[in-house]
Parts: C-alpha cells; sequence; structure tokens
C-alpha cells in the first residue's frame, strides 16, 4: 500500500475517532472539571505555602500542571485502545482493505487534539488565577508544539501499554502505576533542589521535568532551577531528545504487539 493511502486512512479513522468526543460529551465535561480541580486545588492549596522567587508560585506552578496533564495521555491513550481491543475493533479493522498502522496512528493523534483541548483549558484556568506568558507569541506557539509533541509522544507508550493487558480497569492500574510516580518525582510542583539530594538527578533528568523546565523557559515564568544544571540550561533540546526517543522506541513495539495480538 502506497504512502499516501495509508495518510488518506490513517486521517479517515482518526476523523471517525474524534467524532465520538460530541457523541459523548460527559467524557470532555469530566476531564474539563478535573483539569480545572487540579488548577484550583494547587494553586490555592499550595500557593501560599511555597514561596518561588521571580514570579511567585502560580507562575511556577502552571507549566508543571500542564506537563502532567500531557503526561497523563497516555493513561487515557491505553484506557481507550484495551477497550477498542476488548470490543473486537481490531479484528473488524483487520478485515478492512486499509493500512494496519491506520489503527495505531488514528489513537495517537486523535489524543493529540484531544489534549489540545485540555491545554487550552488549563491555560485559560491558569489566567484566572493569575498565571501570564512573559514572553512572546513565537515563544507560546513554540511552547505549546513542545506540549503537544510530548503528549503524542506519550500517547505511543499509552497505545502499547493498551495491548498489553486484558482489561480496561488493569490498562487503568497500569497507567497510572508507570507514570504517576514521574510526574511527582520532578519540579513540577517543587524545585527539585528541595528534595532528597538522592532523588534531585532523578527528578532533573525526569522527561516530565525537562517538559515543564522547557515551558517555564518559553512562556517567561520562574524556573527556580538548579544553576550550571545541564537538564535545566537545555530543556527544550532535552524535551525534543526525549519525544523523539520514545516514539522511536514505543511506536515500533506497538505496532509490533498489534500485529501478533488478537481479542
Amino acid at each position: 500500500m502506497s504512502l499516501r493511502a495509508a495518510v488518506n486512512d490513517s486521517a479517515v479513522v482518526t476523523w471517525r475517532n474524534l467524532k465520538r468526543v460530541p457523541r459523548i460529551p460527559e467524557l470532555a465535561i469530566f476531564a474539563i472539571l478535573q483539569s480545572v480541580m487540579f488548577v484550583l486545588l494547587f494553586a490555592f492549596v499550595f500557593g501560599g505555602a511555597i514561596d518561588v522567587p521571580g514570579g511567585g508560585y502560580r507562575a511556577y506552578l502552571m507549566p508543571g500542571i500542564f506537563a502532567q496533564n500531557l503526561a497523563f495521555a497516555a493513561a487515557t491513550t491505553a484506557i481507550g485502545i484495551t477497550d477498542d481491543m476488548n470490543k473486537g475493533l481490531v479484528d473488524r479493522f483487520r478485515s478492512l482493505p486499509m493500512a494496519r498502522s491506520a489503527f495505531l496512528t488514528r489513537r495517537t493523534l486523535s489524543d493529540v487534539v484531544y489534549n489540545a483541548g485540555i491545554l487550552l483549558v488549563l491555560m485559560l484556568s491558569g489566567l484566572a488565577v493569575g498565571w501570564r506568558v512573559r514572553d512572546g507569541v513565537l515563544q507560546f506557539l513554540a511552547g505549546c508544539a513542545l506540549a503537544l509533541l510530548f503528549a503524542y509522544a506519550m500517547s505511543w507508550l499509552g497505545v502499547w501499554l493498551g495491548q498489553l493487558v486484558p482489561t480496561v480497569e488493569v490498562a487503568n492500574q497500569v497507567a497510572f502505576t508507570t507514570i504517576f510516580p514521574i510526574t511527582f518525582l520532578s519540579n513540577n510542583f517543587v524545585p527539585s533542589d528541595t528534595l532528597p539530594a538522592v532523588l534531585q538527578p532523578i527528578a532533573e533528568w525526569n522527561p516530565v521535568s525537562n517538559l515543564t523546565a522547557a515551558l517555564r523557559e518559553l512562556f517567561g515564568n520562574p524556573t527556580a532551577a538548579p544553576s550550571g544544571s545541564f537538564p535545566s540550561e537545555h530543556a527544550v533540546i532535552l524535551t525534543v531528545g526525549w519525544a523523539v526517543l520514545m516514539v522511536a522506541v514505543f511506536a515500533p513495539l506497538a505496532t509490533r504487539s498489534y500485529r501478533t495480538t488478537s481479542r
């Protein structure tokens, strides 16, 4: 099958996947409520207890909230893939004259669009609690593009995990057990130099930390990063590198699982 046909098949099934959002409005409603809840809880519960120089805790917090929610995109993808496979959707797609890669790429691409909407809600919530973008429009757009690239890479992790587990309940547990530690063992909510010494290198090189530091840099928000730290000084490059590495590793693994798995 030609590349053009594969791209067309991916676009068709991606659109099919996106059409389910207005048909299941509860999915979007509760995702929006959860996003707003995260912003309000962290901003008002921790905002008065943690002092961050150079702009305040709320300005420091919001890029971490963005990164956390985009990292959990993998959990949403894993649960969706497992649900599709248990409903027999894989076998139905395999019976059609279409590119097999379209089944996987439609999920990752539609989840990027979905997460773009969540990111917009988070940003509006951040504006309401005092977060601001301090640099120019181009850097803001670069930050948004970097965030969605990271979400795309995480969705491939979700596609792979979703094919390894038997039920939606297990997919939920595995995804959150995998992602939860890296979102909190990071600089998302507190400066990494406040962590125990043994955990600081892990937090600094954590891909979620790198994304958070990159967004703070591009949005002009306070970083509170250790001076001279390679991850803090090259956060954008490291984030791009992590995203490329994750796609390079998990996309082939997910494709191989798809070829051999049947439910």
